[in-house]
């Protein structure tokens, strides 16, 4: 159980930070900027999640691979971003599957620590969203998840939802987290391709 969260943790840690890698490339950041960025990215939910929880130091900063998950991405789309950007829309792509590994290992780290279902559910959420809003901040620009009435946050609580149903009603685990992770993404994926949204208000002019 505790090998295969810390390798969707790590895994998620390295293709959110190429996603704040990619964001970096496309605005002409210099290797610096590119990993600060992908550092930021891979980490920020993570670290916000544990300080919530009052697990200190938090586990991106005690951890030294998760620094070296993000350094490595760095390194890849420095030198490789030309074949990185032949992916459709690649920021956006990693992104999705970096929020599904993150909403599912940030809920079971805070049932860890005791933290109650519906709590432990937002965290999740918490953990998918963070390293893409502060991704977008650095950049200046909006939050994805503030752009538009879209399936984001939505999509990393699906998971986080389903994570916590599964450990309450002691499903299989490892049957329970891929297949939540597997639900945030196919909830990203669709709000990607497809344009799922939530319902807005209709506002005159």
């Amino acid at each position: 159980m505790h090998l295969l969260l810390s390798v969707l943790d790590l895994a998620g840690t390295f293709v959110f930070a190429i996603s704040g890698a990619m964001a970096a490339a496309h605005r002409r950041l210099d290797i610096f900027g590119i990993a600060v960025l992908a550092f930021a990215t891979g980490t920020v939910g993570g670290i916000t999640r544990d300080l919530l929880i009052g697990a200190t130091p938090p586990l991106a900063i005690a951890d030294p691979r998760y620094a070296l998950m993000a350094l490595g991405a760095a390194i890849v789309v420095f030198f490789g971003h030309r074949l990185v950007d032949r992916i459709q829309s690649p920021v956006a792509l990693f992104d999705a599957a970096g929020l599904s590994m993150f909403a599912v290992t940030g809920t079971i780290r805070a049932l860890d620590f005791g933290i109650s279902p519906v709590m432990a559910a937002v965290l999740g959420m918490v953990t998918g969203i963070g390293g893409g809003i502060m991704r977008d901040v650095l950049i200046a620009r909006i939050p994805t998840v503030l752009q538009q009435v879209e399936l984001y946050a939505t999509a990393a609580l699906a998971g986080s939802a389903l994570t916590v149903l599964g450990v309450t009603l002691d499903w299989p685990f490892v049957p329970t987290v891929i297949g939540a992770a597997v639900l945030c993404f196919f909830l990203r994926l669709m709000a990607l391709r497809r344009g799922w949204h939530l319902p807005a208000p209709r506002v005159g002019k």
